[in-house]
């Protein structure tokens, strides 16, 4: 007689970590804990992704207290890339937060947390510290410091946004080829082909973008570009706010930011 397998184990629901008592009072605290961790705009999407999972890791640390530890550590995969895009080299982080401390990229005293992030790595690496090393709100501060260093890192110089409205009315001539030459290098959004908001396909109306900013860039844009460039402007701002997913409305606002650079150069200086 053939006996049946016995009844699976129930499903078990996480619970709280008992060290995270002494920290928050429940789950809901985590997400206060982790509110300004924001995650900044024009980053890559290898960039927003490390520092969004950073910042899970630090919520979930409510249910397995080294997550906390495993958040700042996850976080330098940001830190360094962004480092060794904007020096252009590629050094040992240590040297990396050295340099940008040097040229006035980051403060000394946020140089200084950076290198604590990096130490705790580094022992961790070596064996010397266990992934239970921090105190939650110790992560949470070192999380803070490498968040703020990438968006410092990621914002462009003062002055480089100029509108029409400064400067006698034009951007300088500059700024459109920077925008463009950033575009270029960014990653298209994963999971966004073939999707459409509203009646607008995205890689259509990032590729009819693209087109007319390289035009505008090499040849001038004739009336006809510049009529068809100001529908794809009207096309990205109804569907950027319909956008979700942080890096994919971050590559949309971007790209329209780079369109409206672009079309405002044709607008008349008013006299």
């Amino acid at each position: 007689m053939n006996t049946p397998p016995p009844p699976p184990d129930p499903l078990l629901l996480p619970v709280r970590d008992p060290r995270a008592r002494y920290d928050v009072p429940d789950y809901a605290g985590m997400h206060e804990l982790a509110a300004d961790l924001v995650l900044p705009a024009g980053a890559s999407m290898y960039v927003m992704s490390a520092m969004e999972t950073s910042r899970e890791l630090i919520r979930h640390a409510y249910y397995r207290y080294e997550f906390a530890t495993v958040a700042v550590t996850h976080s330098l995969f940001a830190l360094e890339h962004v480092l060794a895009e904007r020096l252009g080299t590629n050094e040992p982080l240590h040297a990396l937060i050295e340099r940008a401390a040097d040229t006035g990229r980051i403060t000394a005293e946020l140089a200084a947390e950076l290198d604590r992030c990096r130490l705790l790595r580094d022992k961790l690496t070596q064996g010397a510290e266990s992934s239970a090393a921090l105190r939650l709100l110790q992560a949470v501060h070192m999380v803070r410091a490498v968040f703020e260093a990438v968006s410092l890192l990621l914002r462009p110089p003062a002055g480089a946004e100029a509108s029409a409205a400064d400067a006698g009315g034009a951007p300088p001539e500059d700024v459109l080829d920077r925008l463009w030459q950033e575009h270029r290098r960014a990653l298209y959004p994963d999971g966004f082909r073939g999707v459409d908001f509203d009646d607008v396909d995205l890689v259509l109306l990032d590729a009819n973008v693209a087109g007319h900013v390289y035009t505008e860039l090499t040849h001038g844009l004739d009336d006809t570009g510049i009529g068809h460039l100001w529908g794809c402007i009207a096309d990205l701002d109804k569907v950027v706010p319909l956008i979700n997913e942080e890096y994919c409305a971050g590559y949309f606002t971007n790209l329209r930011t780079m369109a409206r650079v672009a079309a405002e150069r044709h607008i008349p200086t008013a006299t």
